[in-house]
């Protein structure tokens, strides 16, 4: 019999690839990975891991088992979290990953609007960009993930269930001083010569691509995931950016002018989770006061 604490263990073996570094991310010893290691294997019957002096990787049945443990996990999260609320706890808990525009603006009217609602239900937030949110959760490392793309990506989340929030519009950055700071719009081609600030990989990836399709490839000077940062870049006159409308709502640009971009480049928000965990209430709940928070 296969239990779940055992496939736990085979999946940060297999993540961290030795018995030693698995134990400090389960936060227990290195003997106690090893039996638990030992007992797995007895329990099917077949070698899960091949030890080679320092080296450690997986047989074929260790491979196919650590595919199926996520999925496995992730149901039995589901399970667990259901059954408490039909047995009438009052009680739930929500583990959410989001990027941080999302988390500066989505995120806290969401969850104070759940907390009001139903105070009974823990939510915990950690922060990371698409596409490692999405393995996040793919991997049962949360319930909720809220992500974006540009474009309609297909086949990258037909997985999963998908709840439409808003569509971000990207606005430009340019510094105070720039000759077109008072532009009521301002198009790509015409920031073909400057030097430029990009942002995540999949916004520097999209801003390559479009301005590609205006004829030109930008001079990135200089690339940071942190938007104060960019803004800062901006204001402080070293170049100019494209940032997600979310992101100029949650910081105040200081000596940087936001001016719309033509032609519109927009990215759809969405809330993801696994279809067993969406039928659990306090996920269910969560993903409504995002919709709603959205639609304000």
């Amino acid at each position: 019999m296969i239990e779940a604490r055992h496939l736990r263990v085979l999946r940060a073996v297999s993540t961290t690839g030795s018995f030693s570094a698995a134990a400090r991310e389960l936060g227990c010893t290195q003997p106690a990975v090893s039996q638990q290691m030992k007992a797995l294997e007895a329990s099917i019957g077949t070698t899960l891991l091949i030890r080679t002096g320092r080296e450690m990787r997986l047989t074929q049945a260790g491979e196919a088992l650590v595919r199926h443990a996520s999925g496995i996990l992730a149901g039995l999260t589901a399970a667990e979290e259901e059954v408490a609320a039909i047995a009438g706890l009052r009680a739930g808990r929500v583990r959410l990953v989001s990027f941080p525009s999302g988390s500066s603006t989505l995120v806290p009217g969401a969850l104070a609007a759940l907390r009001a609602e139903h105070p009974g239900t823990r939510v915990s937030l950690v922060e990371a960009e698409p596409p490692r949110s999405v393995d996040l959760l793919r991997e049962g490392d949360c319930d909720i993930a809220l992500a974006f793309r540009y474009g309609a990506a297909g086949g990258e989340w037909d997985d999963l269930v998908v709840r439409p929030l808003l569509t971000d519009r990207l606005i430009g950055l340019l510094p105070e001083g720039h000759r077109l700071a008072e532009a009521p719009s301002v198009s790509i081609g015409e920031l073909a010569e400057e030097s430029w600030i990009a942002g995540c990989p999949r916004c520097r990836r999209q801003l390559v691509e479009v301005c590609e399709e205006s004829g030109f490839a930008p001079r990135i000077d200089f690339a940071t995931d942190d938007y104060p940062a960019v803004m800062g870049l901006v204001g402080a006159g070293l170049g100019v950016a494209v940032l997600p409308e979310l992101a100029v709502e949650s910081v105040r640009p200081k000596g940087a002018r936001a001016v719309p971009v033509e032609p519109a480049i927009e990215r759809e928000i969405v809330a993801l989770t696994l279809p067993d965990l969406a039928r659990v209430p306090a996920v269910a709940a969560t993903l409504d006061q995002l919709a709603r928070t959205a639609a304000r």
